[in-house]
């Protein structure tokens, strides 16, 4: 699959008149973050105020200062820029489709494009790691219009496979980052949920803004089975037929209670938690989620 399919001109329209500044980043959030200079850095004039000793003499308006024969100093306001970093699950449960067109894989690949489109757009840099049991890839955030290309590219070149350890590859990632950073994580999270929030939750604490989009098959979600049906555990090949029929209450009642748990406990943490599955047009899911967001921003 080209990755020029993850990227579609339509969508691009339709997500680009999102302001994402507004979304993912509230006036103070990273107050203190640019104390000290650094690559992309930058600052816009905001007002002046009166000279105090202390003050650097550097940043008197001599201007200001001809006109008044006072001393003023010019007032900077650090812009807000944000270093995104996409988790991408690997499991070879993310391949899985019953009939849909995208594989859970590809809709989250859909997702991370528009969201490194956006950020990009923006000059806030953008990166990428891959994980099964632990982190497998690591691709530096950049804010250049070339890494929608490069983190596309790697991504539709990859192939979902093997055994996940979630938990375990969070907080790999949680070692990693150095600044407060905003982690975009995509996983069917077809494990066992404690290790994952306890991960969820050191990032959190970890003072990251995380956004958990949660990505099962429209399958998974509805169980559209009838009669007796040979499912299969695509981590570790286990087998077993049901009769869909008469288990199908019982699944739904499951799987509902899963999703409700990570929405609970991400609540509790300030983790949005976003449940999606692949029946929902990508572009819609994401606009109206950033759409809310921005709404509380």
């Amino acid at each position: 699959m080209s990755s020029e399919k993850y990227l579609k001109p339509e969508v691009i329209q339709q997500i680009k008149r999102l302001d994402l500044r507004a979304q993912f980043i509230v006036k103070g959030y990273l107050q203190g973050m640019h104390a000290s200079p650094f690559h992309g850095f930058s600052v816009e004039f905001s007002e002046h105020r009166k000279y105090t000793p202390g003050d650097d003499p550097k940043d008197i308006d001599w201007l200001a200062y001809a006109k008044t024969d006072r001393y003023y100093v010019k007032k900077f306001e650090a812009e807000t820029n944000i270093t995104g970093y996409l988790a991408m699950d690997l499991s070879a449960s993310m391949a899985y489709t019953y009939r849909q067109e995208l594989t859970k894989f590809d809709y989250a690949i859909c997702l991370a494009a528009a969201l490194t489109y956006l950020m990009v757009l923006q000059n806030d840099p953008v990166g990428l790691v891959t994980f099964g049991q632990k982190i497998t890839r690591s691709l530096p955030p950049k804010s250049k219009r070339q890494q929608i290309g490069t983190i596309l590219s790697l991504l539709s070149n990859l192939k979902p496979e093997g055994q996940t350890d979630i938990g375990n590859s969070l907080i790999q990632l949680a070692a990693m980052l150095r600044h407060a950073s905003l982690v975009m994580v995509f996983s069917d999270l077809l494990t066992d949920p404690e290790p994952v929030i306890a991960a969820l939750r050191r990032l959190r604490h970890g003072g990251h803004d995380v956004i958990l989009f949660h990505v099962l098959d429209e399958a998974e979600v509805k169980f559209p089975f009838h009669g007796l049906v040979d499912l299969e555990e695509p981590e570790t090949g286990q087998r077993l037929e049901i009769d869909a029929d008469g288990y199908r209450r019982d699944y739904l009642e499951e799987i509902n209670a899963f999703r409700e748990s990570y929405r609970e406990e991400c609540f509790k943490s300030g983790i949005d938690y976003v449940p999606l599955d692949t029946s929902m047009a990508f572009d819609k899911a994401l606009t109206e989620y950033l759409a809310t967001r921005r709404q509380r921003a």
